[in-house]
């Protein structure tokens, strides 16, 4: 397995731990529809929260969260209309990221951005 695969996964398992810690109820993991996966979704506060979690080794590019681009978003809102549908949740709905930055000693640094973003209808 490629080394990024398992940096995603280790990444979601911290972020899946912080949140649990944090009071959250995890409904779904790397939940599929069409071509969009949400890594966690997860329940507080009747509110179902799209988590997406971005893991990196380094800045050369951007933080983490800056991967969550336009086109991702869309697939997530995509993604987040069914869940909601299929649920029949009647609550409130919103995207956060978790950005997750190890460090070469291994250590590392997690950011929860809460309500990340609301993506524009198409």
């Amino acid at each position: 397995m490629a080394t990024h695969n398992e940096l995603g996964r280790r990444g979601e398992a911290i972020a899946k731990a912080h949140l649990e810690a944090a009071g959250y109820e995890i409904l779904d993991e790397n939940w599929t529809f069409g071509k969009a996966e949400v890594d966690l979704i997860d329940y507080k506060d009747q509110t179902i929260i799209f988590t997406e979690v971005k893991t990196r080794t380094g800045t050369g590019f951007g933080q983490p969260e800056d991967f969550v681009d336009n086109r991702k978003q869309k697939l997530l809102a995509q993604a987040a209309d069914e869940y909601i549908y299929l649920m029949n949740h009647q609550g409130d709905a919103r995207f956060d990221i978790i950005a997750i930055l190890f460090t070469p000693q291994n250590t590392y640094t997690l950011k929860h951005i809460e309500d990340a973003f609301w993506p524009s209808p198409q």
